[in-house]
């Protein structure tokens, strides 16, 4: 019998997950706009309820469209199974939500997305869960932070906005020596550049708005599960180890054991909070995954060329992209990301808080939007947009001080992306 052939990077993202429709012979996946769908009989029902059998029940919970999708992005991601949602936000709080109870705290990195700074210092207070955040190069430092309510670790692979690399391994190794997980933000890495799972991460998040569908048209998120943590080895984590009252008594890890997180994902995360993916964002995401490696490779040269030219331009404070050999995160960078280090980063303008609004009001290619990761080049004036409701500090440690623009480099002509640049600095500078 011969062996499961091994595919590569560029045939996974279009093959991983699909097969052509059974009904009709279609080769792209169909968009299942179905709210729900019909049981073959009375047991096949029963069987589907009590999580005796998988298949599609309500959209709310399952659906073909999403399912090749999960399939899709749990195999780029080296994953066992995955469970898509609404949005980036939606994923995080799914990716906690069988871990967290009232009076416990997540670890997180100070340097994160601002709006999941103000997710994990407000927001989830609400629920009785707490946050504390530490400088992720300083791995010792994390250790000291976990404590007997810590139920997981949070960083981001490449940190937005400031483009900072994680060394993932490294916090990995202290989350494992805690028992607890390590959960890695993989969106502006994507799979391409990074998995974080070969280098230890329990559950990987994306914001799949961005990179991974690429074009800027829908909203979604998605966690992957690893399948390698042993859930039951302590009791921190009963909705995963103990028995589950609304399924009269099942143990998820006891039951699915790799599976366990995936399955509680949907049978407890999408049936009760219902942040669902619809299919038509799915299709959409599907379709731009097909064409990840090729765009991240064009991001990754372009941010490169421009980061290079920023750096030589006396307007120019500073530039923090990791692919630059005069960053402190380079040598980091080649180690771990050695495809590239992605196509977002932050650069300061001379002249303050005020040279940034008139640079982003002054471009012309780039657009001034709150996204990342589309093939259009986009600027953002952190501080006063994604960042604003945090304080002083936590916008210095998160780079997006009010000197600084983030822009996520598209895959458009590099010489014109500089131009543009160019003519923005002269009228900000003036």
């Amino acid at each position: 019998m011969s062996e499961t052939p091994t595919f590569g990077f560029d045939t996974l993202q279009i093959h991983a997950g699909s097969k052509p429709d059974p009904a009709t012979g279609a080769r792209q996946t169909p968009i299942y706009q179905s709210t729900a769908f019909v049981f073959r009989d009375a047991d096949h029902a029963a069987a589907l309820f009590n999580l005796q059998e998988v298949g599609f029940i309500y959209s709310r919970l399952t659906n073909p469209t999403v399912a090749v999708l999960q399939e899709r992005i749990a195999t780029l991601e080296g994953g066992v199974g995955a469970v898509c949602c609404s949005s980036g936000h939606a994923a995080q709080i799914m990716a906690l939500f069988p871990l967290m109870g009232p009076g416990c705290n997540v670890v997180a990195s100070t340097r994160l997305y601002g709006g999941t700074v103000t997710q994990f210092s407000q927001t989830i207070k609400r629920f009785g869960w707490s946050a504390k955040f530490v400088d992720f190069d300083d791995p010792a430092a994390v250790a000291e932070a976990i404590d007997d309510n810590t139920r997981a670790v949070f960083g981001e692979s490449i940190a937005n906005p400031g483009g900072y690399v994680t060394d993932i391994r490294s916090i990995a190794d202290v989350a494992d020596a805690a028992g607890v997980p390590l959960i890695i933000d993989n969106t502006s890495a994507t799979p391409y550049l990074c998995n974080p799972i070969a280098h230890g991460a329990t559950l990987v998040v994306h914001s799949t708005t961005k990179y991974l569908t690429g074009n800027g048209t829908v909203t979604g998120g998605v966690v992957v599960d690893s399948g390698t943590f042993d859930w039951s080895a302590n009791d921190k984590f009963p909705s995963l180890s103990q028995p589950e009252p609304a399924y009269h008594g099942l143990k998820f890890h006891e039951t699915f054991g790799g599976l366990a997180f995936t399955f509680h994902g949907i049978a407890i995360g999408l049936r009760d909070l219902g942040m669902t993916m619809n299919p038509q964002a799915a299709h959409y995401t599907l379709m731009g995954i097909e064409t990840l490696s090729l765009r991240m490779e064009r991001h990754c040269e372009n941010a490169r060329t421009v980061a290079s030219w920023l750096e030589q331009d006396e307007r120019v404070d500073y530039v923090t992209y990791a692919g630059l050999p005069s960053s402190p995160y380079y040598e980091r960078g080649q180690q771990h990301y050695p495809k590239g280090t992605g196509g977002l980063f932050t650069f300061a303008v001379r002249g303050g808080y005020d040279a940034c609004v008139k640079l982003v009001n002054a471009l012309e290619i780039f657009s001034h939007v709150a996204n990342l990761g589309d093939t259009r080049s986009l600027i953002i004036h952190s501080a006063s947009t994604t960042h604003r409701q945090l304080t002083p500090e936590q916008q210095e440690a998160a780079g997006a001080g009010p000197n600084v623009v983030r822009i996520s480099i598209g895959i458009e002509n590099a010489d014109d992306l500089i131009a543009d640049l160019d003519q923005a600095l002269a009228k900000a500078t003036a």
